[in-house]
C-alpha cells in the first residue's frame, strides 16, 4: 500500500474537471465606455534563455546530475535562492523515498541513449493558453538538457484515455511523465502502482505518492494585479469572468481578480460564468456576447484556449485581461495585461533533481518570489499610474509584504470564510471552494 500526503483542509475533491454544469445567465444593465492612454515596457518579459547546470553536465558518464541554477531573468524577476529553497523545503518535508532508491530516471544513461520524458496535454499545444504555456515549458527542457527526448501527446481527454497514452509512452521508454491537466490526476493515480520506477508529475493535485508528485503556481497573485488594472479601466464597474469548471484553482483566480478590482473600485461587480469546457469556441463566443449585451466592459477568463475570448473582446470594443499566455498581439486595442506561467525553470529543476536522485514527491506551490508566474505586458494605451499601481502590487506580493486574502473574507452569501486577521496558507488557498461577496454566479 502506498503512503500518501494529503491536505485535508482542501476542497479540490468537491470540484473536478469531469463535472458538467450549465452556463450561468446574465442580466445586467449599464453604459459601455472605453478608456485609452500610453504604454510601459517595465512588465517582466518571458525569458527564452536557459539556466546552466551548476556542476557536472546532465547525463555525464558518472550519472551525476546537478540541480539547475536559473537566473533572475529566467525567473521573470524572481529569486534564484527562493526558487531553489522551495525545492529543498519540499524534499525536507516529504515522507517519501528519494528517487535514487527507486526511479529509473535516476540511473546513469547507457552510452548514446537519451532520457525520455512524456508530456500530455488536454488541448492543442498552440492554443494561446494553458497547453501552449506547458508546451513551451517542455521546449525549455530541451534547451537545458542535451541528452533528453520529449514525447508529446495533445488533445487527450481527462478520462481513461490519458492512461492509454501514459502506457504507450512508458512502452516507448519514458521514465518521467508530466500529466499537465487538472483532470488527469484521478486516471493517472490509478496506474502509478503498476509502474513503481516511473515518476509521474501532475500540475494541480493536492496529494502526492512516492512516484507521483504534484505542483502548481500561485498565479492568483497576478490575477489580483490584473484585477486592479481591470477595476481602474472599467467605466461601468462591471467585469466578466468566463471559466470552464468550478475547481478550486478557478474559484481562487476569480476571487483574486475581484479583490484586486475592488481595491481600486470598491463598488465593482464581477459576473462569473461557466462554459463546462476547457476549450469550446462556440460556448466562449456565446458567453462573450452575453456579457457585451449586459454592458460589461472588461473580460477575463480561466479557459485553456484563450484566443476566442481575446479576439471577441477586440471586435466588441471592450477590454480584455489575459490568462496563461501573453496574447496581446491578438487584441492590440483591447489588451490590458494578464497572468502568465513560467513553467520552464520549474520543469527543469524537477527533472534535474529526479535524475540526481534527490527528488522526493511532495505537493509544491510557489509564486512570484520564486519566478513561477509573471505579469504579461501592459496595453499600450494604459495610464502610467494604473500600470505603476499594478507593478507596485506585484513587488509587494513578490516580497510577501502584502497578503490580499488576510481575513475577514466573506463569501457571496455573507458567511465568513477567512476569519479576521487570519492569513491562509498556499495550500488552503489552493483549496478554495466559494465565491466572494460582489461576484455574481454560482459554483453549482
Amino acid at each position: 500500500m502506498y503512503n500518501r500526503i494529503k491536505n485535508l483542509s482542501l476542497f479540490s475533491s468537491l470540484f473536478t474537471r469531469s463535472s458538467r454544469i450549465l452556463i450561468g445567465a446574465l442580466m445586467l444593465v449599464a453604459v459601455l465606455a472605453l478608456a485609452a492612454c500610453s504604454s510601459d515596457p517595465t512588465a517582466a518579459p518571458t525569458s527564452t534563455s536557459a539556466p546552466q547546470p551548476t556542476e557536472s553536465s546532465p547525463g555525464s558518464d558518472s550519472g551525476s546530475v546537478t540541480a539547475t541554477s536559473p537566473s533572475s531573468a529566467d525567473l521573470a524577476g524572481g529569486s534564484t535562492e527562493v526558487f531553489l529553497q522551495g525545492f529543498e523545503d519540499a524534499a525536507a518535508g516529504s515522507p517519501f523515498r528519494s528517487t535514487s532508491e527507486f526511479a529509473a530516471a535516476a540511473k546513469p544513461l547507457p552510452a548514446g541513449e537519451k532520457l525520455k520524458i512524456g508530456f500530455i496535454f488536454v488541448g492543442s499545444q498552440k492554443d494561446l493558453g494553458y497547453n501552449q504555456a506547458a508546451a513551451e515549458g517542455s521546449q525549455y527542457l530541451e534547451r537545458v538538457f542535451d541528452d533528453i527526448e520529449i514525447l508529446r501527446s495533445e488533445n487527450i481527454p481527462e478520462t481513461a484515455d490519458v492512461q492509454a497514452v501514459e502506457e504507450q509512452m512508458i512502452r516507448d521508454g519514458a521514465s518521467i511523465i508530466f500529466a499537465t491537466s487538472f483532470g488527469y490526476s484521478g486516471p493517472t493515480k490509478e496506474i502509478i502502482e503498476k509502474h513503481p520506477d516511473v515518476m509521474f508529475l501532475h500540475m494541480g493535485d493536492v496529494e502526492a505518492f512516492e512516484n507521483y508528485g504534484a505542483f502548481f503556481g500561485n498565479i492568483w497573485q497576478l490575477e489580483y494585479a490584473a484585477g486592479q488594472v481591470a477595476g481602474a479601466t472599467s467605466k461601468t464597474g462591471k467585469l466578466g469572468f468566463i471559466a470552464a469548471f468550478p475547481i478550486p484553482q478557478t474559484l481562487l483566480n476569480v476571487n483574486a481578480f475581484h479583490l484586486g478590482a475592488q481595491s481600486v473600485n470598491p463598488d465593482v461587480e464581477t459576473t462569473f460564468v461557466l462554459t463546462s469546457s476547457w476549450c469550446d469556441p462556440a460556448k466562449q463566443a456565446t458567453a462573450v456576447q452575453a456579457m457585451v449585451d449586459a454592458d460589461i466592459d472588461v473580460l477575463t477568463q480561466h479557459q485553456d484556449c484563450t484566443k476566442t475570448i481575446v479576439e471577441a473582446a477586440e471586435r466588441a470594443g471592450i477590454f480584455v485581461s489575459g490568462y496563461h499566455q501573453d496574447a496581446s498581439p491578438a487584441a492590440p486595442n483591447a489588451w490590458l495585461t494578464g497572468a502568465a506561467w513560467n513553467w520552464g525553470p520549474v520543469y527543469a529543476e524537477i527533472v534535474a533533481e529526479i535524475r540526481k536522485g534527490t527528488y522526493k514527491s511532495s505537493v509544491m506551490f510557489q509564486g512570484l518570489d520564486a519566478g513561477w508566474v509573471q505579469l504579461s505586458p501592459f496595453g499600450d494605451f494604459l495610464d502610467a499610474d494604473v500600470k505603476q499601481t499594478a507593478l507596485d502590487t506585484v513587488e509587494s506580493l513578490r516580497t510577501g509584504s502584502f497578503k490580499p486574502f488576510t481575513g475577514p473574507i466573506k463569501d457571496q452569501d455573507g458567511a465568513i470564510q477567512i476569519a479576521d486577521g487570519v492569513v491562509p496558507t498556499d495550500a488552503e488557498l489552493q483549496g478554495t471552494g466559494y465565491l466572494l461577496e460582489g461576484i455574481t454566479g454560482r459554483t453549482n
